[in-house]
C-alpha cells in the first residue's frame, strides 16, 4: 500500500504549510519522527472517529484507507471549511 501511494507523491518545494513542523511517533511520546513533505495536491480517503479525551486530544489515529485520483485537492473544503465530502 505503501509502495503504490509513494509513486503518485512529489517533493515538497519552498513554502510548504507544514515547514519547520514536528510530528511524534505515538501519543504521549516525545520521540520525533523523521519526516519528508510532500506537495499537498493529492486526496486520499482516511477513516477515524471523533473520540476525543478530557484533554481535547483525539483518542484513536486515523487511517490511510486509500487514495483518491478521481478527486482533486480543490474539491475537497479545508480543516474546518465545512461537513461536505467527496462523493464515492
Amino acid at each position: 500500500m505503501a509502495q503504490a501511494l509513494a509513486e503518485h507523491l512529489t517533493p515538497a518545494g519552498v513554502g510548504h504549510p507544514w515547514a519547520g513542523a514536528k510530528f511524534s511517533s505515538a501519543w504521549g511520546t516525545r520521540d520525533v519522527r523523521d519526516t519528508a513533505l510532500v506537495r499537498p495536491d493529492l486526496v486520499a480517503e482516511i477513516s477515524g472517529d471523533a473520540s476525543v479525551d478530557r484533554g481535547g486530544v483525539y483518542r484513536h489515529p486515523v487511517r490511510y484507507m486509500r487514495l483518491r485520483l478521481d478527486v482533486n485537492a480543490d474539491d475537497v473544503p479545508r480543516f474546518g471549511g465545512g461537513p461536505a465530502a467527496a462523493a464515492g
